[in-house]
């Protein structure tokens, strides 16, 4: 079968970067990782006029019942941005989640507001991610999903003892090596619903999805900004890129980044089958391999400025070593796609 983005799709991502890239997504994201989420939230709300955050929502909640391959489109735009923020769990996380409840009245409650941008949205699974959530200090909604069961969370309070009417801004932030991406450990506190953890599961591997397609993303343009320096760097009167060894990596990196692409969205086309989780969790690991490998060639051609704080090439190197974990270390994945490919062989021997 041949696979390829439509005009439309084309179209869009290309609109979606002129507004990234007028947007001055550098700035915004080193804002953030200070506290200053002004810039950050202007960003957000262009892209979300742009219908982004709106894309798998159902047209009855104002949004533009896209398909998942229309939502790759866009996260690896916003990975090739490395846009600030809970992007992945407000356009994909939630409102799949949302939607899949036997309940509706959370889905109109949130959903319209998550899908014009007004609300930015967090969640924290129970495993792997161990009741961590991204952002839960600026977020207007977090949600708990754990064994099962949908609520809405509240940040846990830091210090030894814990009391019960603890406000949200006592729990300080965990360490991450992304400076931009605060997290927070959260904990239930009003129930949504109940028995829903075939709803939690569904919404777990869109967010693996959504993972996989910014690190894609980031990847490219680690690709971009490295390749740009070996044109303009100098050594021995030559431009570095002229070398055979900075080439070489170079040319391995788009290999990677290549390889890992069709992975990305033969998951995306198989979000609905039984092949989910093993699809998902194969996208991640490519993707996260493809992104690393460009951020460990990005840094060796530019050398230790490429990881100072000043040079823009390390808010994308940070971003993709706390990405290819944030949603299951690849050893958790490579379980998943051994569990998969372990269950299948029964049926592959009786046929």
């Amino acid at each position: 079968m041949r696979f390829a983005l439509s005009t439309e799709q084309l179209d869009f991502a290309t609109e979606l970067r002129k507004i990234l890239d007028a947007g001055q997504t550098p700035a915004a994201v080193r804002a953030w990782a200070e506290g200053d989420t002004a810039k950050g939230r202007t960003l957000l709300r262009q892209v979300a006029e742009m219908g982004v955050f709106g894309l798998i929502v159902d047209e009855q909640y104002d949004g533009a019942e896209a398909t998942p391959v229309d939502l790759v489109v866009a996260l690896v735009e916003l990975g090739r941005a490395a846009a600030p923020g809970p992007v992945i769990e407000s356009t994909a996380v939630l409102p799949a989640l949302l939607q899949r409840l036997p309940n509706a009245e959370p889905a109109q409650r949130w959903l319209p507001a998550l899908a014009g941008g007004a609300l930015l949205g967090t969640v924290s699974f129970g495993s792997p991610q161990r009741g961590i959530a991204l952002d839960a200090d600026v977020a207007d909604l977090v949600l708990v999903a754990d064994g099962g069961q949908l609520a809405v969370g509240r940040r846990t309070p830091s210090g030894d003892e814990q009391p019960a009417d603890a406000s949200r801004s006592q729990g300080g932030p965990i360490a991450s090596i992304d400076p931009a991406r605060k997290l927070f450990q959260v904990e239930a506190d009003e129930t949504v619903a109940d028995g829903v953890q075939d709803a939690i599961d569904y919404a777990f591997d869109i967010g693996v999805l959504a993972c996989a397609a910014q690190l894609l993303g980031a990847g490219r343009a680690l690709l971009d900004q490295t390749t740009t320096y070996a044109k303009q760097r100098k050594q021995f009167g030559r431009a570095i890129g002229e070398f055979q060894a900075v080439k070489q990596q170079l040319a391995d990196v788009l290999i990677a980044l290549d390889l890992a692409e069709p992975l990305l969205y033969r998951a995306a086309l198989t979000l609905d089958s039984g092949d989910r989780a093993r699809d998902v969790s194969a996208a991640i690991v490519a993707c996260g391999d493809a992104a690393h490998r460009a951020s460990r060639a990005g840094l060796q051609v530019h050398g230790a400025i490429g990881y100072t704080a000043e040079c823009d090439l390390s808010l994308w190197i940070t971003k993709v070593a706390a990405l290819r974990t944030a949603w299951g270390t690849a050893d958790f994945h490579r379980g998943r796609i051994a569990d998969a490919l372990r269950a299948a062989e029964p049926a592959a021997a009786a046929v």
